[in-house]
């Protein structure tokens, strides 16, 4: 577990009181249950902007405080804890990311202080399947007079209807299946051609399908170098692993939470559950994977942090260390409440399904379980 600074404490004591009192699960059942808007509240949004964690991760210049990937991580816990839905992953570090690793200078002026500031939402636009797998991207980046013409499909993009940019991964070569010949592309979501289409998900949270039909983007448009879209994506990625493996941690760390205080209060046969010798066993064992993920989680962003070369490595065991306690705790929530576990009205099930949705993003568990294997050669 990394040793916080003095500063990066005060970021999360501010952050859990905030999201508890200002965004708790239920303005997000709310939220749901309205079933209408941008998949998130404007005036959440704009709070978190105000308190600057939009900009944690833009460099001082363009107008962010540059803390950092942990400091980052600590409030995607916080957030996760309470199910807080907020286009500040997708934007504020994802898309934000993409622009300080491949961003050229004409690309950060313009971009980085919107988002920052919150009036741009700049999210990233990979998959064409229900399977992660960025080799496999075939939308065609076909060169013309003028720059590039996009053609074809993007889906599960996350902040998708509400964004205003989007980084789009293309083919500008090869085949797909192939690592080489991709690029990445800067697109207004206001582009002629472009289509955007809202996915209904279980987890309710704002996810688009993007249609390109002969989508004109600039030469300018490119981040990164033409084919070499891979170098620029692979750290790209494994920053959004890192920071979905801290909002996982929190989410698997409420539920942990919720199921103590149960264990602790409900009553059979005169005794509260918890003392039942079978029940705290797996308590136990449940706030050991805790720990342990948090270990990793934490270590990844520092990792980042650092510049270190295990960054990769360090990236896919917390997402998939984060993906097999969520897994496991959100059964747990369900398994130990029982029959009322299974109802709409109690939480368990939110989390429940939000677990699932995350376990899918950026790659499963055998997704990073095979990864981590390749990169270690066994």
């Amino acid at each position: 577990m990394a040793a916080l600074t003095e500063e990066q404490a005060l970021i999360r004591e501010q952050a859990s009181a905030w999201v508890v009192d200002k965004a708790p699960v239920s303005a997000f059942r709310a939220l749901r249950d309205a079933g209408q808007g941008e998949g998130y509240a404007p005036a959440t949004w704009n709070a978190m902007v105000e308190m600057g964690w939009s900009g944690i991760l833009v460099p001082e210049e363009y107008g962010g405080s540059d803390l950092g990937y942990l400091t980052f991580g600590l409030i995607l816990e916080q957030t996760g804890r309470q199910l807080t839905a907020a286009p500040l992953f997708a934007s504020a570090l994802v898309g934000a990311s993409a622009l300080v690793l491949a961003g050229s200078p004409a690309q950060r002026e313009t971009l980085l202080p919107q988002i920052a500031g919150g009036s741009a939402v700049l999210t990233l636009a990979l998959e064409e399947s229900a399977h992660h797998a960025p080799e496999r991207v075939a939308l065609a980046a076909t060169p013309d007079a003028d720059g590039f013409s996009l053609s074809g499909e993007k889906v599960f993009v996350q902040e998708g209807m509400s964004a205003t940019h989007f980084v789009v991964v293309a083919r500008t070569g090869g085949s797909a299946g192939d690592a080489a010949g991709l690029s990445l592309f800067l697109v207004d979501a206001d582009s002629a051609g472009l289509t955007r289409t809202a996915s209904h998900t279980f987890d309710s949270r704002d996810h688009a399908r993007l249609t390109f039909a002969d989508v004109a983007v600039p030469r300018d448009a490119m981040l990164g170098e033409q084919g070499e879209g891979m170098a620029v994506l692979e750290p790209l990625l494994d920053r959004a692993r890192a920071g979905l493996a801290a909002e996982m941690l929190g989410t698997a760390a409420a539920a942990f939470d919720m199921t103590v205080e149960y264990l602790k209060t409900r009553e059979q046969f005169g005794a509260v559950i918890g003392s039942f010798q079978a029940l705290g066993h797996r308590a136990a064992a449940l706030f050991s994977a805790k720990e342990q993920t948090r270990s990793c989680v934490e270590a990844a962003l520092q990792a980042i942090d650092d510049g270190a070369d295990n960054v990769p490595e360090l990236a896919s065991l917390a997402k998939f260390k984060a993906g097999q306690f969520l897994f496991d705790m959100s059964n747990e929530l369900i398994q130990i409440h029982g029959g009322i576990g299974m109802t709409d009205e109690f939480d368990a099930g939110l989390y429940l399904k939000r677990a699932r949705a995350l376990e899918a993003m950026f790659g499963n568990r055998a997704f990073h379980r095979d990864r981590y294997a390749r990169l270690h050669h066994f």
